[in-house]
């Protein structure tokens, strides 16, 4: 009878790490609610390493992420939509950027805040965007040399 006492225990112990995890995990990756969240819409002219759950940053801290990329046919550009929390504010004026998080690391939206008083409302499009820069193309042009370098005479 101990021994079931013993099992029935350690059982629920196993259990109860098991969704502390799950919970951590979710609320890493930002499946849970975490609160309140509103839209807003960019487009890109490259969204190269940006999928949907991409980290959405302001001054280097999560306030949301991407729920929805796509091709916009007319324009060919990647039209994006992602959220922000509630409780964050975004100047109308300001930009968005595909940043890299290095070298080796993923690519994240990066919202530069503009100076305004005046805040996107829900639904809202960022005008001023940057889109990713290509790390290989970069490489390239280094190795290769710069075309605008002056000429040796």
């Amino acid at each position: 009878m101990s021994e079931n006492k013993a099992e029935v225990l350690v059982g629920a112990l196993v259990l109860a790490v098991a969704v502390g995890f799950v919970a951590y995990a979710g609320k890493t990756t930002g499946l849970t609610g975490g609160g309140a969240e509103y839209a807003l819409n960019a487009s890109f002219r490259s969204a190269d390493g940006v999928s949907v759950g991409t980290d959405v940053r302001l001054a280097g801290v999560k306030v949301g992420r991407v729920s929805e990329l796509r091709l916009d046919p007319e324009t060919y550009r990647a039209k994006a939509v992602f959220t922000v929390r509630e409780d964050v504010n975004v100047p109308d004026d300001s930009a968005v950027a595909i940043s890299s998080e290095g070298l080796l690391g993923g690519n994240y939206v990066e919202i530069m805040p503009g100076g305004s008083p005046f805040y996107f409302a829900p639904g809202d499009e960022i005008e001023f965007t940057q889109g990713s820069v290509s790390l290989v193309s970069l490489l390239m042009k280094f190795v290769s040399g710069s075309e605008n370098a002056p000429a040796d005479q």
